[in-house]
């Protein structure tokens, strides 16, 4: 989670507003921008749904044999196929964090799930993309400040596209369930 995000996610959840939940057998994805806390957050998201979750890029490294990293700069339009066909091949009812173009290259694959954004504020995401170098290139020609800059920009106005819940939603979900009598 953005620790710049966290005293207005506090604030936000001790106000009334709209609580969110998955239905029953729906697959939930947390997506968001590279950097965003997806892989550190999932756990947490297991423990409030009672489930395992899966982080999708580290289930295609492992299954593919091939580092996220160079398979990305490499092919990747094969990495996105991939990551496409993964997601397709989970159960109904899976909890996954996909990587951080997911959302915006395979916005259609979403359809009928119940698709968690992680938000994260262009500060935050430029700090940890700065200092993270596991991470792929995606714009080699350009400097790293004009890629981090110039992907999260583009990927905001994708991501405002899709239908997603807010995390303060699914949190404010978690909180005021009902618990079997």
């Amino acid at each position: 989670m953005d620790p710049r995000l966290a005293p207005a996610l506090r604030q936000a959840l001790a106000r009334p507003g709209p609580a969110a939940r998955p239905a029953a057998g729906q697959t939930v994805v947390l997506c968001g921008h590279r950097g965003a806390g997806k892989s550190t957050l999932l756990p947490r998201v297991a423990a409030l749904l009672g489930q395992e979750g899966v982080d999708l890029d580290h289930h295609l490294e492992r299954v593919h044999g091939r580092p996220l990293r160079t398979w990305v700069a490499e092919a990747p339009s094969e990495f996105r196929a991939a990551e496409r066909r993964a997601l397709g091949e989970l159960p109904p009812g899976s909890l996954v964090a996909v990587g951080g173009g997911f959302l915006s290259h395979h916005p259609d694959a979403l359809a009928g799930t119940f698709t968690l954004l992680i938000p994260v504020t262009f500060e935050t995401y430029r700090d940890r993309l700065l200092v993270d170098r596991t991470r792929p290139r995606l714009r080699p020609d350009l400097s790293l400040e004009e890629e981090i800059a110039s992907i999260f920009h583009e990927r905001e106005a994708l991501h405002a596209r899709v239908p997603t819940v807010a995390l303060v939603d699914f949190l404010r979900g978690c909180l005021t369930r009902e618990e079997p009598a």
